[in-house]
Order: structure tokens, then sequence, then C-alpha cells
């Protein structure tokens, strides 16, 4: 196993991950609700980030 840093991922590439819409991941930024960096005009997420939010359960959550 290597020690190299996990790399970001781009709004597109999350919402392929989750096998949701990308409009479904920009609603759930503008809620706050999803783990997310905004990196200049781009938002960037880590993959384990965003599946420990889901496997948290906090996902089912969003109304």
């Amino acid at each position: 196993m290597t020690n190299e840093p996990e790399k970001w991922s781009s709004l597109e590439g999350i919402a392929e991950h989750l096998g949701v819409s990308k409009d479904t991941i920009r609603n759930w930024i503008k809620k706050d609700v999803i783990p997310h960096r905004r990196i200049g005009k781009q938002y960037k997420f880590k993959i384990s980030e965003v599946d420990a939010w889901v496997n948290s359960g906090k996902s089912a959550e969003i109304e």
C-alpha cells in the first residue's frame, strides 16, 4: 500500500461515483450537506469523505 495522498474528485466525478445528477450534487453543496472544498470556481471532493458521509446516514436526512 502506498502513502500517496488521495486525489481530489470533480463534481462530475463524484456525481458519477454516487450515481446521481450533477444538479443533485449542486443542491447538496448549496445546502452545505455534502463534504466538499471550493478551489477557485470549482468544487472538489475526496471520495473517502463522501463515502463516510453516505455511510453515516447523513445523506438520507436531506430534504
